[in-house]
């Protein structure tokens, strides 16, 4: 009867460990598809090293595509929605729209848009935040950086200002282009992302 009980008590932790489990999709560029990394050191692999560790049993689906812009991944996320059918989606874009020049107005729509479809899907919303260079114009830097701000206000949900506070401006910190985080920044991005993701689990 005791091994009965101890089954049956095991059986029941298990269910409910798969009904807390859920899925983390994170949309973004190749900041999180980590070009010029093995995909291996990347930070959206130490965030399901961290999932682990933190007692969370979420599976994480990176759809990050190098080279994306918020149009691209504005007209790839419906299929995404339906496939995962995400609790949380991770947005990270934004990036490619500024080195283009594209208009933040239009960056602000592509966003906007993907929010309200994947909050209609169920899923709760965490927009990570870029800032471009100051080369590119006190103006346009500072419209594109308020498209975040924002949105964060606006949708209400929650954001990471600066995806890369603590490693922009650093060189050693970042590759050699000068646009994407070396491998030895995966780790600031990850502690950049998780205090804002981890409530959302």
């Amino acid at each position: 009867m005791r091994v009965w009980f101890l089954s049956a008590g095991l059986a029941l932790m298990c269910m409910a460990q798969n009904a807390a489990a859920g899925t983390v999709l994170i949309v973004g560029d190749s900041i999180s598809a980590g070009f010029g990394l093995d995909t291996r050191l990347g930070w959206v692999s130490l965030l399901e090293q961290r999932l682990k560790q933190e007692g969370f049993s979420d599976t994480v689906i990176n759809a990050s595509i190098s080279g994306d812009t918020s149009s691209g991944g504005h007209a790839r996320l419906p299929a995404l929605l339906a496939e995962h059918q995400p609790e949380v989606v991770v947005l990270e874009l934004g990036g490619n729209d500024g080195l283009r020049g594209q208009l933040p107005t239009q960056l602000k729509q592509n966003l906007a848009s993907m929010i309200d479809s994947a909050r209609a899907g169920g899923a709760k919303v965490l927009l990570l935040g870029m800032q471009l260079p100051p080369n590119y114009g006190v103006r346009y830097t500072t419209a594109f950086a308020q498209v975040y701000t924002d949105l964060g206000k606006e949708k209400d949900i929650a954001l990471v200002p600066f995806f890369l506070e603590g490693i922009a401006g650093k060189p050693e910190l970042m590759q050699a282009d000068g646009i994407h985080p070396a491998v030895n920044a995966q780790g600031q991005l990850l502690e950049n992302v998780w205090p804002a993701l981890k409530p959302l689990l």
